[in-house]
């Protein structure tokens, strides 16, 4: 005990010296020697936040029947897998766009998933949305009207996940299979989905908020919908999966994970 006191007085008497040390440098010194010890501090800290590997994580969904399998395939070799039948497992890869493969210079790979698009495998979507860097949403332009509350319904949930919200994630509305004649335009799809969920907007807001399983309102109250109103950028493109014209796809993509 005695020597546990004895070290209990030296310790004070140190912080005494060092406090009387301190008082008797000039407030100019002392700033400056503040400012070198914090320094490195400060500058480590800001290096790891910026080092932060950006994801490199984008995110195909959409209704079954969309298309979203056809584009994963034509993205990652090229090829359109025309036999390839319903996912009922999310289907992902990490690879280099084909469209570059052959280009020089190093081009960073991207982590592709493509989500099952029926309704009970949706909440797999939840997995992968929180590292997302962006979202492509797929419709069939081909059968867009027999499938547009469905869709409307899919994408109004998709706009309001608390991830989507927070963090601003991009969402690219691909419109498919515009190389057939009968494909709806993109401009068509694009307004009859706003008119769709202003519809889904004003009936859900109706139902009490313990009933609403979205995370977030969309719009401003009073106005038509647009994908403009949303917090995250919308953009809307078109793309044919079978034929390989994707380039619309590609640039997304590379806006948002850079090579």
């Amino acid at each position: 005990m005695e020597g546990l006191e004895q070290w209990k007085i030296q310790a004070e008497q140190w912080s005494q010296q060092a406090l009387q040390y301190i008082h008797q440098i000039p407030p100019n010194q002392l700033y400056a020697a503040l400012a070198v010890l914090l320094f490195p501090i400060i500058f480590i800290f800001f290096v790891r936040l910026f080092k932060r590997t950006k994801s490199n994580t984008i995110i195909l969904s959409g209704l079954s029947g969309s298309g979203k399998t056809v584009l994963f395939y034509q993205l990652r070799d090229g090829s359109s897998h025309q036999g390839t039948v319903t996912s009922m497992e999310p289907n992902e890869g990490t690879f280099v766009l084909h469209s570059e493969e052959t280009k020089n210079g190093k081009k960073k790979p991207i982590h592709l998933v493509d989500v099952p698009g029926h309704s009970r495998l949706r909440p797999k979507l939840e997995e992968f949305l929180p590292q997302a860097a962006g979202v492509i949403f797929v419709v069939d332009a081909l059968e867009f009207l027999p499938n547009c509350r469905a869709a409307s319904e899919y994408l109004y949930d998709l706009l309001t996940n608390a991830s989507v919200v927070k963090k601003k994630i991009p969402v690219l509305l691909l419109c498919n299979k515009t190389d057939k004649v009968t494909a709806h335009t993109k401009e068509f799809i694009r307004k009859q989905l706003e008119k769709e969920i202003d519809k889904l907007r004003a009936s859900r807001s109706a139902i009490s908020a313990a009933d609403i399983s979205s995370d977030f309102t969309l719009g401003v109250p009073g106005e038509a919908f647009s994908f403009t109103q949303c917090p995250n950028k919308v953009t809307v493109a078109e793309a044919s999966g079978l034929t390989g014209e994707i380039f619309q796809v590609e640039q997304f993509i590379r806006e948002h994970v850079k090579p």
